[in-house]
């Protein structure tokens, strides 16, 4: 891809569009940024561009400055439907993403892992895996570094291992990951993407230019996933952790297996009681992670010591503290119904859930069978608290708490010894936070600071 003296368009100055932008101008394009946000919204970034001679539009976008373009890399965040997209696509002007652009550049191998939920758990385990197994491996995407970031210290012989969200998907042509993983699919994004179905397109471009020598994996306990390997160009493997199955990972009396063949000898990898993540879920995300970095040449002894000695990322049901023998979990990623689902399934009951944020057309009622028994109370935040409450009347006690802050302290001051507070507000987070980062830092040192002030009272009685 020829970039020297092109003039390309950047849309959108988060962190891959950033990346995007520094990379295009290294290459030698004649760079613009166009951000809705104000200047003074963006005055840390700008500084930076224009001392590389990249041109900034703030405070909106201009259609002029998106005719004038040989390209427009368009950044996750912003929707293909934006009006000044859509016009000059009808125009025929090369639209891309920051992955589509890093795609043309990237050199070595890849792993690409998608799904509604557990992708940055599965990337991280993944990469820690070849790590351990003496691989060469880089982990970016959706997490860490942008993948544009990932390809100026590429080499042909390493791995950069891929979170990568149906976002950044819908805007690919030529990526080809040689090794793809469909963690699952449920609804999710429904408000930008328009539908189910367009959702599930988007996820599936993940393996839409692989060739028969890539691989796909998928779960086959996930009916919307499974039907991919219908429409796959690439050799399918599986995991599993309900069935035997003839080509993958799969767990059996206890053990995760994995096969290479249908005709090879399932080989044993760990125990299951080695994992030290807490949930099914995350049962699942192992098994993915073993099948990927298996084919990827980890050994399985490798394998077994990187799954043992993982620790749970950062907001995904991790563990914050302990108090009076309340338990505090931190899972802000849970941004949709499964997520929530499959952190409440996490445990046997109990539960003091805080749900609630920016809805994105979720259908709450899901999880109305999983709240008797296990969850004693539900306290609702955000925007999305009115259609959560209404959706779930009747099968919970509900709490109307507004804000985060309220929802913690009422939540302690009603949780009993073995009780859980839990953060898995199956909305995303832009109502009242800047990211869901945000917001499991915030729920974090709200957690924290109630224990350092129990800590103060005790120690002054």
């Amino acid at each position: 891809m020829e970039l020297k003296g092109k003039k390309v368009l950047v849309v959108g100055l988060g962190k891959s569009g950033l990346a995007a932008a520094l990379f295009l101008r290294r290459q030698g394009a004649q760079v613009t940024v166009s951000d809705i946000r104000s200047a003074q919204s963006l005055g840390k970034d700008i500084p930076a561009l224009i001392e590389q001679g990249i041109a900034v539009e703030a405070g909106g976008h201009g259609l002029l400055t998106f005719r004038r373009q040989d390209l427009i890399v368009v950044s996750p965040g912003v929707p293909l439907s934006t009006p000044e997209l859509a016009q000059v696509a009808k125009f025929g002007l090369p639209i891309i993403g920051e992955v589509e652009l890093a795609a043309r550049f990237l050199k070595g191998n890849s792993i690409a892992i998608t799904g509604s939920n557990g992708k940055t758990t599965t990337t991280s385990l993944c990469g820690a895996i070849l790590e351990n197994a003496g691989l060469p491996a880089r982990v970016g995407g959706n997490i860490g570094l942008p993948v544009i970031g990932l390809v100026e210290d590429s080499r042909e012989d390493d791995w950069s291992v891929l979170e990568v969200s149906s976002f950044q998907l819908e805007t690919t042509e030529s990526f080809r990951p040689n090794i793809a993983v469909i963690l699952n699919i449920t609804p999710d994004h429904l408000d930008r993407h328009g539908s189910f179905a367009n959702y599930v397109a988007a996820k599936e471009r993940i393996f839409a230019a692989q060739t028969p020598e890539d691989i796909l994996i998928l779960n086959a306990d996930d009916d919307v996933a499974s039907r991919a390997a219908a429409r796959a160009p690439s050799q399918v493997f599986w995991f599993s952790r309900k069935r035997v199955i003839r080509q993958g990972a799969f767990v059996h009396e206890g053990v995760i297996l994995f096969r290479a063949s249908e005709q090879a000898a399932p080989e044993p990898i760990l125990k299951l009681e080695e994992i030290p993540l807490k949930g099914v879920h995350n049962v699942e995300n192992v098994l993915a992670a073993v099948c990927a970095a298996r084919l990827a040449g980890a050994a399985p002894e490798a394998i077994r010591a990187a799954v043992a000695g993982f620790r749970a990322v950062e907001h995904r049901l991790e563990f914050v503290a302990e108090m009076n023998g309340v338990s505090y979990y931190n899972d802000s990623k849970a941004t949709n119904v499964d997520a929530a689902i499959k952190a409440i399934e996490a445990f046997p009951g109990g539960v003091h859930l805080i749900l609630g944020g920016k809805d994105k057309d979720s259908d709450y009622r899901q999880l109305r069978p999983l709240l008797a028994g296990r969850v004693k109370a539900v306290y609702t935040i955000g925007s999305a608290a009115e259609k959560i409450s209404t959706h779930l009347e009747g099968a919970v006690h509900l709490v109307a708490a507004g804000t985060l802050d309220r929802a913690v302290s009422l939540a302690a001051a009603a949780a009993e010894q073995g009780d859980v507070v839990l953060l898995a507000p199956a909305c995303a987070s832009f109502d009242q936070f800047d990211n869901y980062e945000h917001r499991g830092q915030t729920f974090k040192s709200l957690v924290l600071a109630r224990r350092g002030a129990a800590a103060w009272q005790n120690a002054s009685a």
